[in-house]
């Protein structure tokens, strides 16, 4: 399972990173520092991973089967 993060739909709520602190962190302003990226998430983390997707008001987080084309 791979995890993407839009950095322009993505406002800065916090919401990922405070249910998923293990997988995700914050920047300087506020925002989910791994935004603007996509990568595999490992299976033991694949819970956080639902939530944090879950948790964004914004839909900024997808979470895909397999990896795309661009990344």
């Amino acid at each position: 399972m791979f995890i993407s993060i839009d950095a322009e739909k993505c406002m800065g709520h916090g919401r990922c990173y405070s249910v998923a602190p293990d997988l995700l962190s914050d920047d300087d302003e506020g925002f989910v520092a791994e935004r603007g990226r996509c990568w595999q998430v490992p299976d033991e983390q694949l819970d956080l991973a639902y939530e944090a997707a879950d948790a964004c008001p914004e839909s900024a987080i997808a979470l895909l089967e397999t990896a795309p084309a661009d990344a």
